[in-house]
């Protein structure tokens, strides 16, 4: 497994995290299992949102965690609130923040996270009361650390303009086939729709202000569109990949990843396999080291064009 920074903090994370959404559907045994094989690969980052179905995942989580024995301070636990599932919004308000932490806190059955994201961007927030409720979850040790999720350079700076605490990590959506955070770089000031920024900057703002991305659906052709990783329907990235695995030894899954971890900004991939075999694949993806060329021949095969 690779090892990352996560943002501008010191902390070392696994540069592969388990998405945790799944989790609901899954009994106890399951989830130790599943659990078990993210630890047998050198995952450290377990991946959380209250909305998960509504809560029952974390809960699951927490009670595997607990009968597993292990280490809290041995993992990094991170969640995401601010989806209101009761009222259909989306809510940064400080209350709605603090209580989404004290229910995140209870059905985990740990007395703090090691990071807090802010989901899907509220579009009446308030950077005051953002700040206001991550001081005082700092200061009580209920959490560690700060982020936010598909969210823009200028959403984050709205809220840095209030937020006191670091911000070092942002949830965005990426794969081979979902490059809209990388196509205008390689097609800037050209008349296509490549050449348009869709993604408003956000790699390069990631990278100047040290945030680390995590890339959730790494094997979805667009938002939820289809898994495109050993899909007929997909013939030309898959055989690209199905050639590389061959080549580095790993499976197409494998390869998805590396491409992703090939990248300078050092992105964590968020996976979301509720299937030991299939994480005990992903976790080869250290074995592929792309090059050059090989990266951009993937990049080709999902379907993007070079000048």
């Amino acid at each position: 497994m690779n090892i990352i920074k996560l943002g501008s903090t010191d902390i070392d994370v696994s540069s592969i995290a388990l998405g945790c959404m799944r989790m609901q559907d899954k009994s106890l045994e399951e989830a130790k299992e599943v659990i078990q094989a993210a630890l047998d690969i050198g995952i450290t980052l377990f991946d959380h949102a209250d909305m998960y179905g509504d809560g029952k995942s974390e809960l699951i989580f927490g009670q595997a965690m607990k009968e597993m024995g292990i280490d809290r301070d041995s993992i990094f636990i991170q969640s995401k609130c601010g989806i209101n599932r009761v009222e259909s919004t989306f809510d940064f308000s400080k209350q709605y923040i603090l209580d989404s932490v004290d229910g995140i806190l209870e059905r985990l059955g740990t007395d703090y996270l090691d990071m807090l994201l802010l989901h899907r961007p509220d579009a009446l927030v308030e950077p005051k009361e953002v700040n206001e409720a991550f001081n005082e979850l700092k200061a009580s040790g209920k959490v560690r650390h700060f982020g936010v999720s598909n969210q823009s350079g200028m959403m984050i700076d709205l809220l840095k303009s209030e937020v006191e605490v670091p911000l070092v990590a942002n949830q965005l959506q990426l794969s081979i086939m979902q490059t809209a955070m990388l196509d205008y770089g390689m097609n800037f000031n050209v008349q296509s729709a490549m050449g348009t920024d869709h993604a408003a900057g956000i790699m390069e703002y990631s990278r100047i202000n040290k945030m680390t991305i995590q890339a959730w659906s790494p094997f979805y052709a667009g938002f939820f569109k289809a898994v495109f990783v050993d899909n007929e329907d997909y013939p030309e990235i898959n055989a690209k990949m199905k050639e590389l695995g061959e080549k580095y030894g790993v499976s197409t899954e494998a390869i998805a990843v590396a491409w992703i971890e090939r990248h300078p900004a050092q992105i964590q991939t968020i996976i979301g396999s509720m299937n030991p075999d299939r994480i005990r694949r992903i976790g080869e993806s250290y074995k592929a080291t792309l090059t050059r060329k090989e990266w951009y021949d993937l990049y080709k095969a999902g379907g993007n064009q070079l000048l």
